[in-house]
């Protein structure tokens, strides 16, 4: 078997000599030494300007913050109060009003709203992604709340004025985007003007439940969640228990801590609080309360009284009043909303009442805009009543909002290098509590705004040690720099590398973020062309520069197809998801840029200019004159870091199916990665139909990194390869692994009693012989039968020979979790289709008077009014889910598993041990390849199957590892450093000290009445799938 590997290892490399032209290659970049300079990447100097280029963006958007703050509160502290204000003295534009005018079942068209509400013309602005005006701010104001209330309307009066602070913001910062203020009345105003994205669905927005508004509203919260789950709890109490404490959790951000009902291993040392959920109860416990929390009450403790009952709820009042929290009653699914948000208003007390000190402007992670703009992160600053009740009286400590100020995560992404620091290297940002701000691996796959987008940096990449220690140092605030040896999952998530990286970090100054740059060690250097001789004999247009005309299609019968890489190359270039014409929109522009024009980006431009004529003159030194038949091969290619990818000849160029894009291939950062020659079958999933060996057109990629070394520095600029005819070195594999020195040899039976050696060729019926990848993927077989099956992972092949190798550590396995995934909604059981326990009432109790004044009628009433208001509470429609994209997919965690070489790299003999059906089997890496050469006897009988090992990405149910484990190992967060959550002058008085009042029967009969006579008709009932939450 030795001897075949070597047959093999030298039949490669003799063809990637040949035809690769990797040496010619390198001569070609030293003969056209005067073309291109190279230049030096300096870690610490990079990330340092590119941190300071963030800062400098993000302080721009301070002082706006500031400006509109103080202004707000200014205009609130002027304002006077009108009791008696009326919807026609208010004029505003209401963002919701189209939407509401093309529902006929809107409330506002049902009632006929008084608002003289403006009508606005919009235009398109490709900044904002959506059609807007500079002139108006645009109105929002969430579905369950009356817009015609006194407090509404005088809040729309007094921020009004907001108009003309926003509009001079966007004049001295015309880069600003929108500028929000988001009131604790759930009004939002926002500018510019632009309509509201209205759902399909019910619009539940309310800007008092954004992470950015939360953030800003008060500091950090440690919050303990009790659950009542006594007796008396069932039924619909319990279900509005249950949704109340999801809705509580969409109050906290990403720097608050929560536990329902346990200890808090990790907590932010600040706003310590309790929030009870029950039915009722008679013991005030407070012998507890004097014994931990008072008398400094440090821990503040809100009450939620839930659903109808005759219990006194005078002890949850007590509790809540005399440890400085609220006490709030959820009779029904309508209070839900409120009065689980209304507690931030508590908290925001003692920051009004710090002044100017609680003044800090806070930096969100990234999440999806509301309006459309994409990922974003928000600059929040509270905004704070200054008004007193009177003269001497005490200061107002009421939080009037939070302004905010949105930056599109691209924005801060073009202040980042990329082409220089090559295929491999990047920039990322996170946050305090270790989340990406940028990362190349922060894509969700959801759009969902109400989505949140929080990805860990080690869930970003593949943890370790090192970067658990890196992740830390820049929580802290540190600077560093560390290399390290790593895994790296390649782009197509079927591939790990083991890798050396350097990581270089400091911390981004006047916000929460710390900003790390990665790079490999052979992208310390690259290339910059100089092009400054022809330029200066050319001061015509660029295509009439040397080696343009290589990038004309009239040249690629000759020199080979060219894809260019999608870049922005010129600002007024149309991009295209079509290279051909993406390359016709290139090749037309470029006829009337000039070579200096200040519209392109003359590094892109100039270094694709270069690689056209360096890979051109590759195809006339090398490939032109050579017979790719003669060596089986389908084609012969060469990609780039300036972003030209050359295939020949031009008919190949047909089945070429890898990305135009070198810095987004698999094959070529993977190239880069590797030393060697790397084999990429083309992929496939055991869940798909074979693959079709027609017109031999299937192929199998073999590529390398081409290394420079030009005056001791060393880099590498280009990978070339080639791509193998399947089915002719599927043959040819045959015969290097046999007893024949040449494919014209006749063949020599051999056979287990006879007296020379057997081989993969003649005794195929006999010997399995294959070869798989790194990855675990099957790349070529001697056995016919199979060679439709290469590309996928070879458990599904030969599921007991690859277990075999996994357990003699021919293959390491490593498993991680995406939890940026979309996964369509699970189907609804049975089981959840109504609230559990619902009280039936008998024909008794409809004729007792009495029952229609108890608590049971009551919460009967309700679960009527409520099932027929939310239908989709209760029950589901199919058919909606299937139609809506919104509803179709939800995020959710998948499990990944790569497979990659082990601990073994000479030859080795095995046993797979099944008894009487027993298989011997001889596996040897192949030198200078990702290659594992296996041979192995067939199996005798089906017997031996003892467990199939998994590659495919798999849904987990459970969200993600153990959560129970991650608790008891949490991962290093720091969060604010700054907490405002006491002051000694904090008036709690108000407290929420409500009564449930017992409802009449004249109310009761007069409700129902109404509504037996004003329901209109109802249309089929429409599902709405919401995101399941796990407590």
């Amino acid at each position: 078997m030795q001897h075949w590997a070597r047959r093999l290892e030298q039949e490669i490399d003799g063809v990637m000599r040949i035809f690769g032209g990797v040496q010619q290659l390198r001569e070609i970049y030293k003969d056209n030494r005067n073309l291109f300079e190279v230049q030096e990447n300096e870690p610490q100097k990079l990330v340092e300007k590119v941190a300071g280029d963030i800062e400098s963006l993000l302080d721009r958007k301070v002082q706006a913050l500031k400006r509109l703050a103080d202004a707000a509160e200014n205009f609130q502290k002027a304002h006077r109060w009108q009791d008696n204000i009326k919807e026609e003295d208010i004029v505003y534009y209401d963002a919701k009003a189209d939407a509401e005018l093309d529902d006929p079942e809107s409330e506002d068209v049902e009632r006929g709203s008084k608002a003289s509400t403006l009508r606005l013309d919009f235009v398109e602005d490709s900044n904002f992604k959506n059609k807007v005006n500079y002139s108006y701010t645009a109105v929002q104001i969430p579905t369950d709340i009356y817009k015609g209330s006194t407090v509404i309307l005088n809040e729309l009066n007094w921020t009004e004025a907001l108009e003309n602070v926003f509009i001079e913001n966007r004049r001295q910062d015309p880069t600003l985007l929108w500028q929000v203020f988001g009131s604790a009345t759930g009004v939002t105003r926002y500018y510019p003007a632009t309509p509201w994205r209205a759902p399909k669905k019910i619009d539940l927005y309310d800007v008092r439940r954004r992470p950015w508004y939360i953030q800003g509203a008060s500091s950090p919260k440690d919050m303990v969640i009790i659950v009542d789950v006594s007796g008396s709890v069932s039924g619909l109490t319990l279900k509005l228990m249950k949704t109340s404490v999801c809705e509580m959790l969409d109050t906290l951000s990403d720097d608050d801590y929560v536990n329902v009902a346990s200890s808090n291993i990790t907590r932010a040392n600040c706003n310590k609080m309790i929030m009870m959920f029950t039915d009722g109860g008679e013991d005030r416990v407070q012998d507890v309360f004097e014994k931990y929390n008072w008398p400094n009450r440090t821990v503040r403790v809100f009450t939620f009284s839930v659903g109808q009952h005759n219990y006194d709820v005078t002890p949850l009042q007590w509790m809540a009043c005399t440890n400085k929290g609220y006490y709030f009653e959820i009779p029904s699914i309508g209070a839900i909303r409120i009065n689980t948000q209304e507690y931030l208003d508590v908290l925001g007390r003692p920051m009004v009442l710090a002044g100017k000190e609680a003044k800090q402007v806070q930096w969100t992670n990234v999440y999806e805009d509301a309006l459309g703009l994409g990922l974003v992160v928000t600059g929040t600053l509270p905004v704070f009543n200054l008004t007193q009740d009177g003269p001497g009286e005490k200061k107002n400590q009421l939080i009037l909002g939070v302004m905010g100020i949105d930056v599109a995560l691209n924005d801060i992404k073009r202040l980042t290098p990329n082409y220089t620091l090559g295929a491999n290297g990047y920039v990322f940002a996170i946050d305090l509590n270790g989340y990406v701000l940028l990362h190349p691996n922060l894509k969700p796959q959801t759009t969902n705004f109400r989505e949140p987008v929080t990805l860990d940096f080690l869930d970003a990449e593949l943890e370790d040690e090192n970067k658990e220690e890196i992740r830390r140092s820049m929580i802290d605030g540190n600077k560093g720099h560390k290399q390290i040896r790593t895994l790296v999952k390649s782009l197509d998530e079927r591939y790990i590398d083991e890798v050396m990286r350097n990581y270089t970090w400091v911390p981004i100054r006047s916000t929460n973020y710390s900003l790390g740059l990665v790079l490999p060690p052979y992208s310390t250097f690259y290339l910059q062309a100089n092009l400054s001789d022809q330029i200066l004999q050319v001061k015509l247009p660029i295509s009439k520069l040397k080696d343009f005309e290589f990038l004309l299609p009239s040249s690629f019968e000759s020199e080979g197809h060219v894809f260019i890489a999608p870049r922005e190359y010129c600002k007024e270039l149309n991009a295209s998801d079509n290279n051909t014409e993406f390359l016709k929109n290139f090749i037309d522009l470029m006829e009337k840029v000039t070579p200096d024009s200040k519209q392109c980006n003359n590094f892109l431009l100039h270094n694709l200019i270069l690689d056209t004529g360096i890979t051109q003159q590759l195809v006339e030194r090398v490939w032109r004159d050579q017979d790719l038949n003669t060596y089986s091969l389908l084609a012969v290619f060469a990609a780039t870091d300036g972003g030209i990818t050359r295939v020949f000849p031009n008919k190949a160029a047909e089945d070429w199916t890898e990305t135009p894009e070198p810095f987004n291939a698999s094959f070529y950062r993977r190239s880069l990665d590797n030393h060697g020659y790397v084999f990429k079958p083309p992929q496939q999933d055991a869940r798909l139909r074979p693959l079709e060996l027609e017109n031999d057109t299937v192929g199998i990629l073999v590529s390398t990194a081409v290394e420079l070394s030009l005056g001791g520095r060393t880099l590498r600029p280009a990978v070339v390869g080639v791509k193998l005819d399947l089915e002719a070195w599927a043959e040819k594999f045959k015969v290097l692994a046999s007893n024949r020195t040449h494919q014209d040899q006749p063949q020599k039976q051999c056979g287990p009693n006879s007296h020379c050696e057997m081989d993969c060729e003649v005794n195929n019926e006999d010997l399995l012989c294959v070869l798989i990848d790194d990855g675990g993927f099957l790349v070529l077989s001697n056995q016919n039968h199979q060679w439709d099956q290469v590309g996928r992972f070879f458990s599904d092949v030969d599921a007991n020979l690859m277990l075999a190798l996994y357990n003699n550590s021919f293959y390491t396995r490593k498993e991680s979790y995406d939890y940026q995934a979309a996964c369509a909604p699970l189907p609804p059981g049975n089981l959840g289709a109504a609230p559990r326990g619902i009280f039936v009432p008998t024909i008794a109790d409809f004729l007792n008077l009495a029952w229609w004044t108890s608590a049971a009628a009551w919460s009967l009433f309700q679960q009527l009014l409520y099932g027929l208001i939310y239908h989709s509470w209760f029950q589901s429609d199919p058919a909606e889910a299937e139609g809506n994209p919104e509803v179709r997919e939800s995020s959710c965690v998948m499990k990944q598993t790569q497979y990659y070489f082990g601990s073994v790299n000479a030859s080795y003999n095995a046993i797979i041990d099944c008894g009487n059906c027993s298989r011997l089997f001889h596996a040897q890496r192949l030198t200078h390849t990702n290659l594992l050469f296996v041979v192995a006897e067939k199996p005798l009988c089906s017997q031996c199957e003892a467990g199939r090992l998994l590659q495919k990405e798999t849904h987990c149910p459970a969200d993600g590892p153990e959560q129970c484990e991650l608790v008891q190992r949490p991962r290093y967060r720091r969060g604010p450093h700054i907490c405002f959550d006491y002051n000694a002058t904090e008036d709690t008085s108000d407290c929420g000290r409500g009564a449930s009042f017992p409802p009449s029967l004249g109310v009761l009969v007069s409700l129902q009445l109404l509504l037996l006579l004003s329901l209109p008709p109802r249309p089929q009932p429409q599902v709405h799938a919401h995101r399941s939450r796990r407590l």
